[in-house]
């Protein structure tokens, strides 16, 4: 399975973010539906989910807030992108959150190409992104990198590779990121299928099971934050 390649090669992936997260300068945000915070808040303005996310890292003294891999989160009712004809809403989130300042860099953490990149400019999209290509011990899998800044994008091309620990992007504002507080949304995807710069961060309940076989946690690559967390 990935998700046990990935833990075996754990030690050798490179942070995502400089500093690494780690416990002292994360906070750990709950964005379930079960965060009783949440429900006085208008979740359709970018602006007081930014109050609230970037007030909690304030709060607690830190770089960085963290979390989401299989939340079931109530605010992608802000968007019709989550919505069904039939009156179901994608809520459960496939991928890690890491929110941070706009114009924070992200880095590599495995050598990789660039499978593909769009705008995903749709209201509550990605914004630009990237997926990376990646081969450990002979298996094939991609990584995505959602809510990046328009440069981000500019002046890359498919095909083209970068190693552990180069900068690949930077997180965007909220003006091009999809209409988010600035984050980098983070995700392992074992079949990426015919997807081109794409691939679903959010799923409806009744397929959580069949995506989490393809997303798994991407817990291996915040292993100095994750090891040292209770559990």
């Amino acid at each position: 399975m990935l998700a046990d390649l990935l833990n075996k090669h754990q030690a050798a992936f490179h942070p995502l973010f400089q500093p690494d997260l780690r416990a002292e300068n994360t906070y750990l945000l709950d964005l379930t539906m079960d965060n009783k915070e949440l429900e006085s808040l208008d979740l359709f303005d970018a602006r007081v989910m930014h109050d609230y996310i970037f007030g909690k890292i304030s709060s607690h003294n830190a770089r960085y807030a963290f979390g989401g891999y299989m939340e079931d989160r109530a605010m992608y009712r802000r968007s019709k992108l989550f919505h069904h004809p039939s009156g179901k809403v994608r809520s459960i989130h496939l991928g890690t959150d890491v929110w941070a300042p706009e114009g924070t860099e992200v880095h590599l953490p495995l050598n990789g190409r660039v499978h593909s990149f769009q705008n995903n400019s749709q209201p509550g999209d990605y914004g630009p992104t990237i997926i990376m290509e990646h081969t450990l011990e002979g298996t094939s899998f991609h990584t995505l990198y959602g809510h990046l800044s328009m440069d981000s994008i500019q002046g890359i091309h498919v095909g083209q590779t970068f190693s552990a620990g180069d900068v690949i992007a930077r997180l965007g504002s909220h003006k091009e990121n999809g209409d988010w507080p600035p984050h980098l949304h983070f995700q392992v995807i074992s079949r990426l299928e015919d997807r081109w710069g794409d691939f679903p961060g959010v799923s409806y309940a009744d397929e959580t099971e069949a995506y989490t076989a393809i997303c798994p946690d991407p817990a291996a690559f915040f292993r100095t934050l994750t090891k040292n967390q209770p559990q």
